[in-house]
């Protein structure tokens, strides 16, 4: 993958945490008057989530979405929970910080994690060389190990 390629996609990814970003914490907001605050991040942050797998595919690193990723893809994410929920939890406890505010400034830090995860898990042997997989094409490989791809 040239420079360029890399940093398209890199744009890509960014762009669609934008919006990622904006859909969970509106879905955030919507519900943290209905719910405890951890409640409403959890619901809002899992929602999110599955938005964001198919932005990803898609999108950021155009390939076709399958069961298998669909399913592996909450990998990524746990990563991100864990780093969002300990900032969230020592922002609002420790900081003092409004409920509001503190699962954006807490998603700030888990973005290069989740952009390096997600890429391993969507791009399988993209940490460098392309692999046989990608040279053929995602939807020929996934059929070869059996695996369905479903649009």
């Amino acid at each position: 993958m040239s420079a360029r390629d890399q940093f398209g996609q890199i744009f890509r990814f960014a762009l669609v945490g934008g919006v990622n970003t904006g859909t969970f914490y509106g879905l955030y907001l919507l519900m943290h008057p209905w719910m405890p605050y951890f409640a409403a991040y959890t619901a809002a942050f899992l929602l999110a989530m599955v938005g964001s797998f198919f932005m990803n595919t898609y999108f950021t690193y155009r390939t076709r979405p399958t069961w298998k990723k669909f399913f592996l893809f909450p990998l990524t994410n746990i990563t991100n929970y864990v780093i969002q929920s300990a900032g969230l939890y020592a922002l609002v406890a420790w900081a003092g910080m409004d409920t509001r505010i503190a699962p954006l400034v807490a998603a700030v830090a888990a973005i290069p994690f989740t952009y390096l995860l997600s890429r391993k898990i969507l791009l399988p042997g993209a940490a460098g060389t392309t692999s046989p997989d990608a040279a053929r094409g995602s939807s020929t490989a996934d059929l070869e190990r059996g695996v369905a791809n479903h649009s």
